[in-house]
């Protein structure tokens, strides 16, 4: 199962090297089910996964000037200490178990698990759909709306240790205006900022288990690189609806194993 965890581990890399995201949402059900990682700690481990992996991308991007600083530091101001706080005072309280019905336990793993698979429902869906991914009106620049963006992705990534790009890209390009490539590029310093330090507030919250935790990164990292010298080889749009059928199978795979693994 390991060996198909670290294969798993390097296509996530590859998505976000591809396509920009996408591939961050699976790194807590490859921790949880190909490496036994507890989700809690699955979600912490997720979140220097992603982190490193987006700042080496971030870093390729800013070479090819298709980072806008301004913007990332924008959504920053409002997400990161959401997302410190989240992980430094909120995590470790929550009980293990929330309340139960009959002998069925709703264990903090299982809120965890569950809720994540309902997020990837809803990427898939986004990734599946006909719909030009930027369409309509853009609207003019308004920094109380991005930070109540920034608010929300803060919460989604301090919760649940995924990235937050599939929310980010459009909301770069539709309210600040930002080139789909500039969006990418951007998207991936936030959500380096968002995660390393959200990963901070976890430190003295777990037993981090350094030689695994970098063994997966370096394999996440090689991914991201490996799919940036593909992205102009690649359809990105097939390889999006492949994704986001893959990630759709998952997250039902997800809500099946944990309602029928638990006994009512």
């Amino acid at each position: 199962m390991h060996i198909l965890g670290f294969i798993a581990a390097a296509l996530i890399g590859v998505s976000l090297g591809l396509i920009g995201g996408g591939g961050s949402i699976l790194t807590v059900p490859v921790l949880v089910y190909l490496f036994s990682v507890q989700p809690s700690l699955a979600t912490s481990y997720s979140l220097f996964i992603v982190g490193v992996t987006s700042l080496v991308g971030a870093y390729k991007n800013y070479r090819k000037r298709l980072v806008h600083l301004k913007t990332a530091l924008i959504f920053s101001a409002s997400s990161v200490t959401i997302v410190f706080a989240i992980r430094k005072f909120i995590i470790p309280q929550l009980p293990k178990v929330f309340f139960s019905i009959g002998s069925f336990d709703v264990t903090e793993s299982f809120v965890i698990m569950v809720v994540f698979a309902a997020l990837m429902f809803a990427v898939s869906i986004s990734m599946l759909s006909n719909k030009p991914f930027i369409s309509g009106e853009t609207k003019e620049r308004d920094i109380l709306l991005i930070l109540i963006y920034g608010t929300a992705i803060g919460v989604i990534t301090g919760f649940l240790g995924v990235g937050g790009g599939f929310l980010l890209i459009p909301t770069l390009v539709l309210v600040m205006k930002l080139p789909m490539k500039h969006a990418i590029g951007t998207s991936l310093l936030i959500i380096t900022f968002n995660s390393l330090i959200g990963f901070t507030g976890d430190l003295g919250h777990f037993n981090i288990q350094w030689p695994f935790l970098l063994s997966i990164t370096f394999t996440a990292v090689i991914g991201l690189l490996i799919g940036d010298a593909l992205n102009k080889k690649v359809d990105g749009d097939k390889l999006r609806k492949i994704f986001g059928w893959f990630i759709l199978v998952m997250s039902i795979y997800i809500i099946a194993r944990e309602i029928f693994s638990n006994k009512f």
